[in-house]
Formats: C-alpha cells, sequence, structure tokens
C-alpha cells in the first residue's frame, strides 16, 4: 500500500525510482484537462474507473471535485474479478475510503467460469463490460479511466512489438464512444508521479496490485526496461509525443476514408451495401485499406478490423471492376454483381437463435436491435435459405438480394416464422410475440457517432 500523509511515498517509474516531489494536480489543472473532452451535460454526471491504485483513486478525487464545482457528480465502479482472494475486501475499503469523501461507489462482480488460459483479455473484456453496462442502465454517458503518460508509452511499445501500424502506434485515445457510454482518459498528459504526490497531498492512501511486479506480464518487464531506454533518450514524454503524433496521422487518415466511403458506398438500412470499386481502386491503398476494413466490420457486426495481411490481398484482387468472383471475407460475402459490389453477411457466419420470452429490446448478431412487445416463446435468428424459399411467394415486391433475406433477422415461435420485418411479412395477429421495430444497428457503425 502506498504511503499517505506523514510517509514517503516512491514509485517504479520511466527513469528509475522518483520520490514524490512532483507537484499534487490542482483542480484548475485538472479542469483544463477535463474541457477538450467535453461536451458535458449541465450538470455533468460521470463514473470512474477505480481499483483502489494510485492511478485511478487520484482520478476518482479528481473528477468528484471537479463535478461536484459544476453542481453534478461523480460515482466510483470497482471490478471484482474474483480472480484474488483479497479482491472483495480491496474494493470494501476502496469504498469506505471514498464514502469518507462523500463520493458514492459501486462494486461490479465478475459472475461465472473463468477462461483456464488468455485471463488477461478475458478479465479486461469482463471489466469494459460490466463498466459499461452499468452506465446504460444508470444513464451515466462519460466513465473516466486512469490511464497516464507511462500507461501511453508501454502501450506503443507493446503495439510496436506486434508490428501495429499507425492506427495502434496512436495508442490509446483521450476519448473514445461505445454504444453504451463514452470512454474519457483526462490523465494521459500526466506522469504517474503527479498522480500519487496529489494522494500524498491529501493524505490518502491506495493500494498497490500485485500484478505489477509480475514479470508473468510483458507489461511488467517493459517497464523494468525503461531506465535503460530512458538512458537513450526514448523515455515516457518522448515514447508517448510519438504516439499522439501518430493519432493526429490517424485522424487525418479517418478524414479521408470517411470521404472514400462516402463516395464509394451506398448503404442499404436492412444492413447490406453497394460497393463502387473504381472509386476504391483509385484511392491510395492506405486510405483504401481502411475503407474496405471499415465496410466489412461494419457489415459483420465485428468488433475488431479485419488483419491486415488478409486485407491487402483482398485488396490486390481488385481490379476497376472489383473482385472476379465471390469472395469470403472478414464475416462477409463480397459479390460482383452489374459493375458493384454487393456486400452482405456471410450466412455460414450469423450467430446462433437467440431465445425471447418477453417484450423488450434485443441485440441480435451484433448487428441488429429487435424490439418486441407481447409476451410468449420464440426465438431471434436469421431467416436462413429454407426460411426464403417458403415465404418468397407470399412477399410483396422487395428489391432486397435473395443472399441478404436468408440473414435477416426472423421472429420465429412455436408455429413457425412470425415475422421478417425486413420483406414486410408479419403473420397474422396471434396473441403472442410480435416484432414492433428493427434497426440495423451494428457495434462499428460506418459512420461512426
Amino acid at each position: 500500500m502506498g504511503k499517505g500523509r506523514g510517509g514517503v511515498a516512491q514509485a517504479i517509474l520511466w527513469g528509475g525510482t522518483v520520490t514524490l516531489s512532483d507537484p499534487a494536480i490542482g483542480p484548475d489543472e485538472f479542469a483544463a484537462l477535463m474541457a477538450p473532452l467535453g461536451p458535458f451535460e449541465a450538470p455533468p454526471r460521470v463514473a470512474v474507473a477505480v481499483s483502489g491504485g494510485a492511478d485511478s483513486l487520484a482520478l476518482c478525487l479528481l473528477a468528484a471535485a471537479w463535478a461536484q464545482s459544476l453542481g453534478g457528480s461523480a460515482i466510483g465502479l470497482t471490478v471484482d474479478h474474483g480472480l484474488r482472494p483479497e479482491a472483495a475486501a480491496e474494493a470494501a475499503r476502496v469504498g469506505s475510503w471514498l464514502a469518507a469523501r462523500g463520493i458514492a461507489h459501486r462494486t461490479l462482480v465478475w459472475q461465472g467460469e473463468k477462461p483456464g488460459s488468455g485471463i488477461q483479455a478475458a478479465a479486461r473484456a469482463a471489466r469494459y463490460r460490466l463498466l459499461a453496462e452499468w452506465c446504460a442502465g444508470a444513464g451515466v454517458l462519460h466513465l473516466l479511466l486512469a490511464h497516464h503518460r507511462e500507461d501511453q508509452a508501454e502501450t506503443f511499445l507493446l503495439r510496436l512489438q506486434r508490428g501495429s501500424g499507425v492506427d495502434g502506434l496512436s495508442a490509446m485515445p483521450a476519448a473514445w464512444s461505445l454504444p453504451e457510454v463514452r470512454l474519457l482518459r483526462p490523465l494521459l498528459p500526466m506522469p504517474c508521479a503527479r498522480l500519487r504526490a496529489t494522494l500524498t497531498a491529501v493524505g490518502q492512501d491506495w493500494i498497490e496490485d500485485p500484478s505489477n511486479r509480475d514479470p508473468r506480464y510483458r507489461r511488467v518487464r517493459y517497464r523494468a526496461l525503461q531506465p535503460v531506454l530512458a538512458a537513450e533518450g526514448l523515455d515516457a514524454r518522448r515514447l508517448a509525443a510519438t504516439a499522439a503524433g501518430l493519432a493526429r496521422a490517424r485522424r487525418a487518415l479517418e478524414e479521408d476514408t470517411a470521404t472514400l466511403l462516402a463516395a464509394s458506398v451506398e448503404m442499404d438500412p436492412a444492413g447490406f451495401a453497394w460497393l463502387e470499386p473504381t472509386a476504391l481502386a483509385a484511392a491510395p491503398m492506405e486510405v483504401a485499406l481502411r475503407a474496405l476494413a471499415a465496410l466489412c466490420r461494419t457489415i459483420s457486426g465485428g468488433t475488431y478490423p479485419p488483419r491486415l495481411a488478409r486485407l491487402e490481398r483482398l485488396l490486390a484482387d481488385f481490379d476497376g471492376n472489383g473482385p472476379a468472383r465471390t469472395r469470403s471475407f472478414a464475416g462477409c460475402l463480397l459479390v460482383p454483381l452489374r459493375q458493384r459490389i454487393l456486400v452482405c453477411r456471410e450466412g455460414r457466419s450469423v450467430a446462433p437463435g437467440l431465445p425471447v420470452t418477453g417484450p423488450g429490446a434485443r441485440h441480435w448478431d451484433g448487428r441488429y436491435r429487435v424490439t418486441l412487445a407481447g409476451e410468449g416463446i420464440g426465438e431471434i435468428r436469421a431467416l436462413g435459405r429454407q426460411g426464403w424459399l417458403s415465404l418468397r411467394r407470399q412477399l410483396p415486391l422487395v428489391s432486397i438480394p435473395p443472399i441478404v433475406a436468408a440473414t435477416l433477422p426472423a421472429l420465429v415461435d412455436p408455429h413457425g416464422i412470425s415475422a421478417v420485418p425486413h420483406l414486410g411479412y408479419a403473420k397474422g395477429d396471434t396473441g403472442g410475440l410480435r416484432v414492433v421495430e428493427v434497426g440495423f444497428a451494428p457495434a462499428n457503425p460506418l459512420t461512426p457517432v
């Protein structure tokens, strides 16, 4: 645990061991860090992911004071992953510290079985899911994360080791939007020493996570190398500044990509697209690769972009008319049709059926939001080829290609297909579940909000 008032705290940082002689972060300075991350509602309500470590605890105290000064409020959210026996007691300790300062707190518990491998990645995914779900349920629009300058430098090195391009090497953005909440990192310009100094100045202890010293983790091993790198001029400030420069390049490429997408893609509300291959072929390769990746991720509902090597191979097959044959790629099909390319969901990659038993909104296949009314037993699933064949004579004229129709969401009840909204089909009123609304709502829309 860190030392509070009256003690001497030290931190192993980039460049060696330093005493906390750095100044604490004051309210005006923190307000200046928050300003470019807005706008915020009046009064602002924010949540802070707080583990009890020095970084997140300092952020929580600063954010609470900032929000209160504007008539708003902050709440600390601690995730108990259930991976260490002391985690529950640590979460309770964080709650008591914050309560003593008049700051609300909630503990979120990762339930269920834990994977036998890849535990860090799984825990990270669970943490973000729990935090985002809580914010969505509470109507909180902003979730603050305590990543600082040294974290940014370590992320840059990790991405460099993986061979990342511009996007990866731009490291962590200061603001990022999820469907449920905005992620904000106001402390990215700040060195870790100043966060610890902020806690020391107000006599606040913190918890030292033993995993931060565990050499099994690559990030920890990189941290141990930093005194050597700093001596060669590769300190946290220099590496973070490099990441910031690459972030500016990324934003410029994103603007060019958005322009290309607007000129070359016609999106259909049903969740497929028509791609104009001549515009793609005429664009610079980097921009064309980004546009193709963004389009496929939107159509497939995927969380992550396709791998660069696969993208390059796909684009190499393009000429002025696109690929000469139908291609399967990243959960999508690219089908050459009449000088354009139909980009649609690949049937064999569609998610399994989702059981439903009552009213409410459900997300299915990472792409659709389906709102139901009524009571009963049913399932949201892909219409499928057989479903399409069984209904096509009953359907009005539709412009949706059959290969797309088979992947559209259908409501199926014990008596068969009840509704396929995109095709204008609905069985007569059976008194059970019915579709009120369905919309294409991919995790990564083609035009980010």
